[in-house]
C-alpha cells in the first residue's frame, strides 16, 4: 500500500489589518500550477500578539514561513535568528523563511522591484541617477536595492524632512551610492539628468485611483524610465502622464509578482511560475 501523506505545508502573511491583502491569490495559484500541497493564508495578528504568532510558527514544523505587512515589518526583527544583509540595511523584514529550527528575515520588496526593472524593462541600475518619491517602507527597500546594485546617485524626495534625510543618510553611509534629500515642494521638478523616477508612495492606490503625485510632469524627459509601486490599478494616471512625455513606464504589478516569486522560491525551493502568478493577480484586479 502506498504511503499516505495528508500534511499540508503552510505559509501566509501576518498583518493587522490583513483582510484585503491579495498575495494568497497568486501564491495559491502558483502552488496549484506546480501540484504542491501548500497553502497560503492571511493571518490577522495584533501588534501585541506578534511574539506569540512567531512562537507558533516555530512550533509548527510544516509552517514554512510568512510575509509581514503593516505594522510588523520592523517589530518582527527581535524575534528572528538571522537577518539578511540587505534587510539589515533597510531596517525592515517583509518575509520570514524557515531554515531548520532557525527563522531568517528577508526583504523581497526591493528585490522584486529590481527584478521587474531588469526582466520587464531591461534596465541595469549600474551607474544610473535615480529619483525616489517617498521615504516609507517601499521607498527604503527600493532605494537601498538600487544603491546596492550600483546606482550612482539617489535623490530622496519627501515632504517630511526628517524621514527623507534619514533615508538619504542611510544610503550615503551604508552603500556605495551618493544620496541626497530634496524637499517635496508643489510641482516638484524632476532633475533633467535623471535616468529613473520611482513613485514609492501610496498616492494612486485603490480607491484613490485618480490622485497624482505633485510633480511637474513636463520635467519628465523622453527616454526616462518612470516606475510606480501601485499594483491596483496597474496602469495608474501617474504612468499615463509619464508616457505622454515619452517616458518608458513600469507598473507595480510586476514588482508585486516578482517579490512574491522570490518568497515562493525561498519557502519551497521551487522556481515560481511567474506568468501564472501574474495572470492570477491581473484577473483579480480586473475581473
Amino acid at each position: 500500500m502506498a504511503e499516505t501523506n495528508y500534511l499540508t505545508e503552510l505559509v501566509g502573511v501576518f498583518g493587522f489589518p490583513v483582510a484585503e491583502n491579495p498575495t494568497g491569490v497568486m501564491q495559491n495559484a502558483a502552488f496549484r500550477a506546480l501540484g504542491l500541497r501548500w497553502l497560503y493564508l492571511n493571518f490577522e495578528v495584533a501588534p501585541q500578539q506578534l511574539g506569540d504568532a512567531l512562537r507558533g510558527l516555530r512550533a509548527t514544523r510544516n509552517f514554512r514561513g510568512v510575509n509581514l505587512t503593516i505594522p510588523h515589518k520592523v517589530a518582527v526583527l527581535p524575534y528572528l535568528d538571522e537577518i539578511a544583509p540587505s534587510a539589515q540595511v533597510i531596517g525592515a523584514v517583509n518575509t520570514v523563511r524557515r531554515d531548520g529550527d532557525r527563522l531568517i528575515g528577508e526583504n523581497t520588496d526591493g528585490k522584486g522591484f529590481m527584478r521587474a526593472l531588469g526582466d520587464d524593462a531591461d534596465i541595469d541600475a549600474l551607474g544610473c541617477s535615480a529619483v525616489v518619491l517617498g521615504a516609507g517602507g517601499a521607498a527604503r527597500a527600493i532605494a537601498v536595492e538600487l544603491a546596492l546594485a550600483g546606482a550612482r546617485t539617489i535623490t530622496v524626495v519627501n515632504r517630511s524632512r526628517d524621514r527623507g534625510e534619514a533615508l538619504a543618510t542611510l544610503i550615503q553611509r551604508q552603500t556605495p551610492a551618493q544620496a541626497r534629500y530634496a524637499a517635496w515642494t508643489p510641482a516638484y521638478q524632476v532633475p533633467k539628468d535623471s535616468d529613473l523616477l520611482v513613485n514609492a508612495t501610496s498616492i494612486g492606490l485603490f480607491p484613490e485611483v485618480d490622485t497624482l503625485p505633485d510633480i511637474d510632469f513636463s520635467s519628465i524627459t523622453p527616454g526616462m524610465v518612470v516606475c510606480d509601486v501601485i499594483p491596483n490599478p496597474p496602469r495608474t494616471p501617474f504612468l499615463r502622464r509619464a508616457a505622454e512625455q515619452g517616458a518608458n513606464t513600469l507598473d507595480g504589478l510586476g514588482m508585486l509578482v516578482y517579490q512574491g516569486a522570490i518568497a515562493f522560491q525561498m519557502w519551497s525551493g521551487y522556481n515560481a511560475p511567474v506568468e501564472v502568478m501574474h495572470q492570477a493577480l491581473a484577473a483579480e484586479f480586473n475581473p
